[in-house]
């Protein structure tokens, strides 16, 4: 078959699964199949080699992802039931105070908590960014929406045990260790400098309270595990004098007892800062080639995340009980479940892709310089996340794509990772599930989020390539 047949079929595949997620709301799942049965049929695979095509590719990436997708999840589910983000924030709002909150914030979401399933962890963040806001002052709903949304969706491509940094690692065969510590020095750059952007943008008139905020929002308060509206700012209650002298009563003796109660911070965190620090060392002795038999088996990326899972485990169940724990993990066994189905799927388009010579066609005119390529990425991610409204499957899609052309481009595979993951960012907008749910947990008009999600996540996607262009050219 031409190479123009080749590419003429791809990009049909690839529109058609657009077309039934986007018109006739066809599962992600079931599109990308299809799409990859029509372009193995299409290029001549035949039905078997098809067939075996798309199961070899899922198969291939379960194995590269599978186990770390599913502990990173589990592992994320039981600190959110041990109430790890809630006490953090509150210790980010006491140790930098209201001023410094969007970006302390912003930087826990989008670094530490990633191992947190993404709708999980904005249900559970966003009323408290709520409640937070008017503290910070005039600016605070439209301040803390903004850094909310890009560190939500930078933190899920970039940051590891991001599920979409997981999966795009996995696709582009990108060493976990060296995504994670990559990542790491893309994300947090990102995050600052795109949220000082709008920051700059609303305090030039670019927020309008009366209009961007939706004053008749009454959100409904979370009753379990957390303390009333002005919970953070509140005095102790008076004091009862009693013969043996003066003693707390009411809401301070509440206070008092949880604080005592309460499993420090640090250790519920422990695990996964450890499972982190051992991947990262694992990554440090490939690059510098040091043979550590040891620490090369405790920094392989499952075994540091299993490690990270057993030891919140034992942390939690001494906090909150062992039925807890258990409620927790079948949360995130139902969670994991379809990340893994869709990530599985991506590698069977890859698998597919790569079987068709798509590959072998594009490497000459992406080898072409070392810029373009990147850009290339970028955009073609950019353009599947405007058309079907989600920044995992566009970033997997875009990875799918891309990964049997990568040993061609002649760049590092994690430069692709990172461009794929930075133009699957552009445009959050009315077709994401994010989109609604911060716009009505943070209390704001469509206008609104349309301000701080839609710009400003596409605010950081645009820094994020401006950012990896550079990283280019050194590495």
């Amino acid at each position: 078959m031409s190479d123009i047949a080749v590419l003429i079929n791809t990009a049909v595949a690839v529109l058609a699964a657009v077309l039934l997620i986007v018109r006739f709301r066809v599962n992600p799942v079931i599109s990308l199949v299809l799409a990859s049965v029509y372009l193995g049929l299409a290029v001549g695979l035949g039905v078997e080699e098809t067939v075996k095509t798309i199961t070899g590719g899922f198969g291939e990436i379960m194995v590269d992802v599978g186990l770390l997708i599913a502990f990173g999840v589990l592992m994320g589910s039981i600190l959110n039931q041990s109430g790890a983000i809630r006490r953090l924030v509150e210790h980010l709002l006491k140790t930098f105070g209201p001023k410094r909150l969007p970006y302390t914030m912003g930087l826990a979401i989008g670094t530490l908590l990633q191992s947190i399933f993404l709708d999980v962890l904005l249900v559970i963040s966003a009323p408290l960014a709520r409640k937070l806001a008017p503290r910070i002052g005039k600016l605070g709903t439209a301040r803390m929406a903004a850094a909310m949304a890009i560190a939500l969706e930078c933190g899920i491509v970039f940051t590891v045990p991001g599920v979409a940094s997981l999966a795009l690692a996995g696709l582009l065969n990108v060493p976990l260790g060296k995504m994670l510590l990559f990542g790491l020095l893309l994300v947090i750059p990102t995050i600052i400098i795109s949220i000082a952007v709008m920051t700059f943008l609303f305090r030039r008139g670019f927020w309008n309270e009366a209009r961007d905020e939706d004053h008749t929002f009454v959100a409904e308060e979370d009753s379990e595990g957390e303390e009333p509206e002005n919970y953070l700012q509140s005095a102790p209650a008076p004091a009862t004098s009693t013969a043996s002298g003066t003693q707390p009563s009411g809401s301070a003796v509440t206070v008092i007892e949880r604080e005592r109660k309460e499993t420090p911070l640090i250790v519920l965190f422990a695990p996964l800062l450890t499972s982190l620090l051992l991947i990262g060392a694992g990554a440090l002795l490939e690059i510098f080639e040091i043979d550590l038999p040891w620490l090369q088996l405790l920094g392989e990326p499952v075994i540091a995340l299993l490690i990270g899972l057993i030891g919140t485990c034992l942390v939690t169940r001494a906090s909150i009980g062992q039925q807890k724990v258990e409620a927790a993990i079948a949360v995130g066994f139902k969670e994991s479940g379809q990340i893994l189905i869709l990530t599985g799927v991506g590698g069977s388009l890859a698998a597919t892709v790569k079987a068709a010579g798509l590959g072998d066609i594009l490497g000459g005119f992406f080898s072409a310089s070392t810029v373009a390529p990147l850009l290339v990425v970028w955009a073609i991610a950019a353009m599947l996340h405007i058309a079907v409204g989600s920044v995992t499957l566009s970033a997997i899609t875009a990875a799918g794509l891309l990964a049997p052309i990568a040993p061609a481009i002649g760049l590092d595979p994690v430069l692709l990772a990172l461009a794929a993951g930075a133009g699957s960012l552009f445009m959050v907008h009315v077709t994401s599930n994010t989109f609604w749910l911060l716009q009505s947990l943070l209390g704001q008009s469509v206008r609104g989020a349309l301000k701080s999600v839609t710009v400003g996540v596409s605010v950081a996607s645009v820094v994020a390539i401006l950012l990896i262009m550079p990283m280019s050219l050194l590495f």
